[in-house]
């Protein structure tokens, strides 16, 4: 009997230790692992240089209350706002925390201005931003917010690639647009660069924020530090998560100048939101990405594992539908559900997870090694063969 609730449909295997991109098993059996706690360790198990910013920092102040300054997350504001479109930062611990911050800033903005009814947000049918109230309900899921009555008001949806239905969904009390620049959970679907450059466009006309949730795409995982940044545009709130902690957790909500006004002392809190610990993990972590050639050597491995996944692809044409996603964000879809194929991957020593729309979704560390590419290459023909 597990003391543990049972909301999580949990895989019958459990780790002692992890270094890079490997994993290894309480039995002693090795894993590539290429799902990273959901594109969360992003530069892979037990990364020396992250060990050694926690072991200092840890000797030093775990965690001291936002009521006094915090250098470390003063340091860490300024180089994520410097090397993006923002002006200010506010931290978090987790994705949904971030998304939610995003929806508050959107609708204080405009309450600052006096537009009282402006403070609806438009999402994506059928996205992901979390798993709070307000954020399975900015999703639009009927499976996610099943039970989780009565709705919360705010939020309006269009389709996925539907342009006429992003436009009729469009009113006066619009606030803000919040997309994923890549749909992670739902099916890495990649919004393309056209359609962003649009999006932006359109917000600017109607004067309406835009939001890109990038707590999945961000920080590398691309290939360039923002997902965003491959249409050129700048938007003016993303929320951030995931891969900034390292595996250590941490979120937070970039912002230009512009919106920030309505978060005065008070607006928001967060107990530990920002602590020292956690920011010197997140500043450990830009030391990497920020490196010059990193983000270059992201963009030629996943260029590389394209390329190879889309051989794979020709040769079985029945059974892989697609070949989805950019940088190390990658989704391989198939015509039927995908679940027995990632359990037969397991048991051939890769770990990969699941995403809609029957996709397999395949999350590497940044820092993953061209043979490390090619085992998982080899591993997936091996199970491909199987489907013959």
């Amino acid at each position: 009997m597990s003391y543990l609730a049972n909301n999580y449909n949990r895989r019958k295997i459990s780790f002692k230790s992890g270094k890079g991109s490997f994993l290894y098993s309480s039995k002693g059996i090795k894993y590539l692992d290429f799902i990273q706690g959901i594109a969360v360790n992003s530069l892979g198990h037990s990364n020396p240089y992250l060990n050694k910013a926690l072991s200092y920092q840890s000797k030093k102040v775990w965690h001291v209350s936002n009521a006094f300054e915090i250098p470390e997350g003063e340091k860490l504001a300024k180089r994520l706002s410097k090397n993006s479109f923002a002006q200010h930062v506010i931290f978090q611990n987790s994705g949904a925390e971030a998304t939610e911050v995003a929806i508050k800033v959107a609708r204080k903005y405009f309450y600052t201005k006096k537009k009282f009814d402006k403070n609806r947000i438009l999402c994506i049918k059928n996205s992901f931003h979390g798993r709070t109230l307000a954020a399975i309900h900015a999703s639009g899921s009927k499976k996610m917010t099943e039970g989780f009555g009565p709705k919360i008001p705010g939020f309006d949806h269009f389709i996925f690639g539907n342009h006429e239905s992003l436009k009729k969904s469009i009113t006066k009390k619009t606030a803000a647009v919040m997309v994923e620049p890549i749909m992670g959970e739902g099916g890495v679907k990649v919004i393309p660069k056209w359609c962003l450059k649009g999006l932006r466009k359109i917000c600017d006309e109607k004067n309406i924020l835009l939001i890109c949730d990038e707590v999945q795409s961000g920080v590398g995982r691309s290939g360039k530090l923002f997902a965003f940044e491959h249409s050129g545009i700048r938007p003016d709130i993303v929320p951030i998560a995931k891969g900034i902690g390292g595996g250590f957790p941490l979120g937070a909500v970039l912002m230009n100048k512009k919106v920030s006004i309505g978060m005065t002392p008070g607006s928001h809190g967060s107990t530990f939101g920002g602590n020292p610990l956690a920011m010197s993990i997140g500043n450990a972590v830009l030391d990497k990405v920020l490196k010059k050639n990193f983000l270059k050597g992201v963009q030629k491995i996943s260029n590389y594992f394209l390329r190879e996944l889309k051989k794979i692809k020709k040769e079985y044409p029945e059974l892989i539908k697609e070949v989805r996603g950019v940088g190390l964000l990658i989704g391989i879809q198939l015509y039927e559900d995908q679940t027995k194929f990632i359990q037969n991957l397991e048991k051939n020593r890769l770990l990969v997870t699941k995403a809609a729309e029957n996709v397999i979704r395949i999350l590497p560390p940044l820092n993953v090694k061209k043979s490390e590419v090619d085992l998982s290459i080899k591993i997936i023909k091996k199970v491909c063969k199987q489907y013959k």
